[in-house]
């Protein structure tokens, strides 16, 4: 059992060595091996120089924008090219704990579900900022409102899928709408979401994230738009 880590990056060269020394270390669960693939979303800080250097010591794929086009366009490209058969995404930051790996694929192996998210409620209110807090109650309160997803963390970045679900899915997502997207499209196919709790430890923006209010007004949007607008066919590729 193969499974694809897609890791998209912009612009992380401070942070993304140690994230694949990370993601190489985590365990997974027996009998099966990762896939690692990063897109690098149009980076200019030396990113591409780092993956060339990181190619010596572990063994994972690497394509590349030449435009930044946002993380959704990247993931999308991750998507077309994963061969394995869960697909896992792994933000290209310290804020997710890969040793929660196995968590989030179990259930797929073991037939419980074709779609897991990584819920960083589970465990309580854990260390988020409240502004962070409320858009992110507001957005699962949509998702579960619109399209029934008993969830308690819609824009979790750790999402898990059964490949062959989440390459049926028909995706635009260009930015971070990524997240909503999908949510709103794997419940109008008719998939459950099950979550299991993780670890989580929230960086700033000065310490390099990146999304930003209008990302969460984009996001709510998607959810409503997805919700009433006819799903198109699957089409290939983030072309």
């Amino acid at each position: 059992m193969k499974v694809s880590i897609l890791i998209p990056v912009y612009n992380e060269i401070n942070l993304l060595g140690e994230v694949l020394e990370r993601v190489f270390a985590a365990p997974l669960p027996p009998g099966c091996e990762r896939e690692v693939i990063v897109i690098d979303d149009g980076s200019t800080d030396g990113t591409p120089e780092l993956l060339a250097r990181c190619a010596g010591l572990h063994p994972f794929r690497s394509l590349r924008s030449e435009v930044n086009h946002g993380k959704g366009h990247a993931l999308r490209l991750g998507i077309e090219h994963a061969g394995g058969d869960i697909i896992l995404v792994q933000d290209g930051d310290l804020e997710y704990d890969p040793r929660d790996y196995v968590r989030l694929i179990e259930p797929i192996l073991e037939g419980r579900s074709t779609v897991v998210y990584g819920s960083r409620f589970l465990r309580g209110p854990g260390p988020m900022r409240w502004a962070n807090r409320i858009a992110n109650r507001l957005l699962t309160l949509a998702a579960n409102l619109l399209f029934d997803a008993r969830i308690t963390d819609e824009a979790t970045a750790y999402k898990a899928f059964r490949a062959d679900v989440l390459k049926s899915i028909p995706l635009s997502c260009r930015r971070f709408e990524f997240c909503p997207e999908v949510t709103a499209k794997v419940r109008r196919l008719g998939h459950g979401i099950l979550e299991t709790p993780i670890s989580y430890n929230p960086r700033k923006v000065l310490e390099g994230k990146k999304i930003r209010w209008h990302d969460g007004v984009m996001a709510l949007w998607t959810l409503v738009k997805w919700r009433f607008a006819p799903l198109p066919r699957r089409v290939g590729g983030a072309r």
